[in-house]
């Protein structure tokens, strides 16, 4: 089949290309995914977010053994279907700080004055009006505030003013050094609302725009130094103008490997004829790490009893636990204690889990390194599609990130001692370590991924970047990376943000081309 593009991964970026591609009657857009459709009942139940994972909605990725981190593997869970990780993800709508653009690198197309509009041009928020809020309100993506919050996320933003960290005006739609708020929501009327939601069904109808499902590409087709379509187990795709690839940090440069785009050396070893030399491919790899702490909850919470009645409630109001997100409210501070952008971030969680998922009488308190120092790199194991690539990247092999991590441990005990908590919390179930060495020790034995991966196809403008700043890969013709492998620095905030918004600059930057 012959189309005009190939837009290669149904997720947070790829249904945004294709959606804004297909505008125009006169091209003809293929929307490639490996997943299947998004119609697990759970997908729209906020709290449902965590039996998402390792369902076939989820890639299911792990890791290789982390040296910084006892050795442990790390399972990374990764949106497959339609929406991809917007399907799967907690919802949360953190843009983060206008100055983390400059520190991009890639030239005035993405710096804060010329890239930071597109978010706005994203949003369409669902709240109250007030001056202070910087949301934008026309665009496809419903963001909510907490529907039905519980009263202990409220308390926490209060408990974060008595440790220093006044509330955030206008919320987190602006670029807040510090602070603390309810977190914004990818929701409508208390309902999970993804890209596939905002972008690709309103497409759905448009006869020039083609989605196919279960349908994993195995390659680019590379001719004469030009991208001409894509390889399926069954067949071709061409694509007359170009190919644009929207797998995300992990799949996007495993395709190009699988392509022979990569480091020679590297690719021959795997098994791999190289085509392209491009050896930043895969290289970058950085991630947003939390370590949890668990606090008994005085009385019991509201998520301890997930009965039928709570559901009931949901189904007839979208309101009570199951329209919780869990992760309720973030507060935003810099490990030195200085002004200037913040470089830590905490996470309210109204309710814990055992590790068998089983609630707990508990309240979750987890504390995020927004700046981490170190890298790691995917790398293809063999030369088979369905193998998964190698993941290392490389938690805390730079030690100025466990210090860091340390700070922001220390101040997520001020908040949990608050006066304001003491109503609600009864000390942590597992005790709080003493000395650095011991701290060190449970941040390497307990940190997790927030989900963030980026920086795998960097772009920029230096030749060994994997990208030029108009998402074209360098030394291929007719080929695009536009989703979050793009992003040669990971925000100060969360990730799926940024993930839309390249994909709405990405197809403006195609469609100045046609």
């Amino acid at each position: 089949m012959d189309f005009d593009y190939v837009v290669v991964g149904a997720g947070s970026a790829g249904c945004v290309v294709a959606a804004r591609l297909s505008e125009d009657p006169g091209t003809t857009v293929a929307l490639v995914e490996a997943g299947g459709p998004d119609d697990d009942p759970n997908v729209r139940v906020p709290l449902a977010t965590p039996e998402l994972f390792g369902t076939d909605l989820d890639w299911n990725l792990a890791t290789t053994p982390q040296p910084g981190l006892a050795g442990r593997s790390v399972t990374w869970p990764r949106g497959r279907g339609l929406g991809g990780s917007s399907t799967i993800n907690f919802q949360m709508w953190v843009p983060g700080h206008a100055d983390d653009l400059d520190t991009w690198a890639a030239g005035p197309l993405w710096g804060k004055e010329a890239f930071g509009p597109y978010f706005r041009r994203v949003e369409r928020w669902a709240g109250e009006p007030d001056a202070g809020r910087t949301h934008g309100v026309d665009g496809p993506l419903w963001i909510s505030p907490p529907r039905d919050p519980d009263p202990s996320s409220a308390a926490f933003v209060e408990a974060c003013a008595e440790a220093g960290l006044g509330p955030i005006d206008g919320g987190l739609g602006g670029s807040p050094d510090s602070g603390a708020a309810l977190t914004p929501l990818t929701q409508r009327e208390g309902r999970r609302w993804s890209t596939a939601d905002a972008y690709l069904r309103p497409a759905a109808d448009r006869p020039n725009l083609t989605v196919l499902t279960n349908a994993q590409v195995h390659g680019v087709v590379l001719r004469d130094g030009r991208a001409t379509g894509v390889r399926l187990a069954d067949g071709v795709l061409t694509a007359r103008r170009e190919v644009v690839v929207s797998a995300g940090a992990i799949g996007s440069p495993h395709l190009l490997m699988l392509s022979g785009i990569g480091d020679p050396d590297r690719l021959a070893a795997a098994g791999v004829e190289p085509e392209v030399a491009l050896p930043g491919v895969g290289q970058g790899l950085h991630d947003h790490l939390v370590v949890d702490f668990v606090l008994r909850a005085k009385g019991g919470t509201r998520f301890t009893d997930l009965g039928p009645d709570a559901r009931r409630q949901y189904d007839t109001d979208r309101t009570g636990p199951f329209s919780s997100n869990l992760a309720e409210a973030v507060a935003f501070l810099r490990a030195d204690g200085g002004d200037g952008p913040p470089d830590l971030e905490l996470i309210w969680v109204p309710a814990a889990f055992d590790a068998d998922g089983a609630p707990l009488a508990g309240r979750t308190l987890g504390v995020v390194l927004l700046q981490p120092r170190s890298r790691g790199r995917i790398d293809l194991v063999d030369a088979n599609p369905a193998t998964p690539p190698r993941i290392d990247p490389g938690y805390l092999t730079d030690p100025r990130d466990l210090t860091a991590f340390l700070e922001g441990v220390r101040f997520a005990r001020k908040v949990a001692d608050a006066r304001v908590l003491e109503p609600l919390l009864d000390g942590p179930l597992t005790p709080w370590p003493g000395d650095d060495e011991a701290l060190g020790a449970f941040v390497r034995e307990h940190a997790e991924t927030v989900f963030h991966p980026v920086g795998t196809c960097r772009m920029g403008t230096a030749e060994d970047s994997v990208v030029d700043p108009r998402l074209r890969v360098r030394g291929v013709a007719g080929l695009r990376v536009v989703d979050a492998s793009v992003i040669p620095h990971v925000p100060r905030g969360h990730t799926h943000a940024h993930a839309v918004a390249v994909g709405e600059r990405g197809a403006e930057l195609i469609k100045e081309e046609q």
